[in-house]
């Protein structure tokens, strides 16, 4: 009798934890990844391969259902349309061989944003190898004025992706109306609509969501909050923000996960990683089958020039997340935790029984 009841016990337990595992989607998410560039030479490039770098995180990457990141540069081996430059001491121009995109897939990536302020740096040719280089790996892109969303099934979940940013080529962020059209086609035909955005200024002293346009170096980078909300509005589940080359606060609107600035992931050379732009969150993002907010972990990470992202045991990117979002958004005590070790809860407020 008491096999029995072990054996009953056992498997409801089994069916329960299957169940959960079922209903609940993980989203891995990251900011800016650069692998290196052979522009101007090869000597920004790593040695001995890319995937290296991913080692030391691959744990933390390769076990969700949709992998994102933001593709800080072009996947070619043709440099022939670089773009003209301006000042040669400040020629930022990002060239990943084309073989680096089966590392990205070995990592665990399945999701990238294209939209970005070097996705043309060595024009269509680079478009173009980029755009191949992933399609060869099996890896979905979004954000190309050509290539503006992508859609896919995962486990019987249909996933809608877009991509926004602010420069040529790219599907335009500040353009809001064309943005709410695209994610309510996206809504109507998925199940969860993912939303990327490049957006803001650059460098430490733009660490906070201002909820006003940004400006950096003359450019309108957007409004980052009111674009958030207005793509939730029109349907978005997950926000995920990059551009500022820093992380910035989070915020959780009609029970949507935004993230604002997810800063430098992988960015092994020409990209700063001195001081806080060296620190950075991977978040882990927990929804039901609609998008709707369960939870969220950020795992503290951290890199240094020509090295690999590590884990950050002094955990500075959660104490930073903390920081900014309670100055930034000081309504979200009410709403959400966020722990100090690193997991964002729902709050749960009880009502007084009378």
């Amino acid at each position: 009798m008491k096999k029995q009841l072990l054996i009953s016990l056992l498997v409801f337990l089994f069916h329960d934890v299957s169940s959960q595992n079922t209903d609940t989607i993980k989203i891995a998410a990251v900011g800016d990844i650069m692998l290196g560039t052979a522009y101007p030479d090869s000597t920004f490039l790593p040695q001995n391969g890319s995937f290296r770098l991913f080692k030391p995180l691959h744990r933390f990457l390769s076990d969700a259902d949709v992998t994102f990141g933001n593709l800080e540069g072009t996947l070619t081996d043709d440099m022939s349309q670089v773009k003209e430059c301006i000042t040669k001491e400040k020629c930022y121009f990002f060239a990943m061989p084309t073989e680096f995109a089966h590392s990205l897939r070995k990592a665990g990536f399945n999701a990238i944003s294209l939209a970005n302020n070097h996705v043309n740096d060595f024009g269509y040719i680079g478009r173009k190898s980029t755009k191949k280089s992933l399609r060869k790996h099996k890896i979905h892109f979004a954000g190309l004025s050509e290539y503006p969303v992508d859609t896919f099934t995962i486990k019987n979940v249909r996933y809608g992706f877009c991509a926004f940013a602010p420069n040529a080529g790219t599907l335009n962020i500040k353009d809001l109306k064309k943005a709410e059209a695209l994610v309510r086609r996206l809504d109507s035909v998925t199940d969860i609509v993912l939303v990327s955005f490049h957006a803001g200024s650059e460098g430490v002293e733009y660490q906070h969501v201002t909820r006003e346009t940004e400006f950096y170096i003359g450019e309108n980078r957007g409004n980052s909050y009111e674009f958030a909300h207005r793509m939730i509005d029109a349907g978005a589940d997950v926000l995920l923000g990059h551009g500022p080359h820093v992380t910035r606060a989070v915020e959780v609107y009609k029970n949507r996960f935004i993230a604002y600035s997810m800063g430098n992931f992988l960015t092994y050379s020409r990209i700063s990683v001195a001081g806080c732009s060296g620190i950075a969150p991977l978040f882990h993002i927990y929804t039901d089958k609609q998008g709707e907010f369960l939870k969220a972990q950020i795992i503290p990470t951290y890199q240094r020039k020509y090295q690999a992202p590590k884990l950050d045991a002094q955990k500075k990117a959660i104490s930073i997340i903390k920081e900014l979002t309670w100055a930034d958004f000081p309504e979200m005590n009410d709403m959400i935790s966020i722990e100090d070790d690193g997991w964002i809860l729902k709050r749960v407020h009880h009502r007084t029984k009378m």
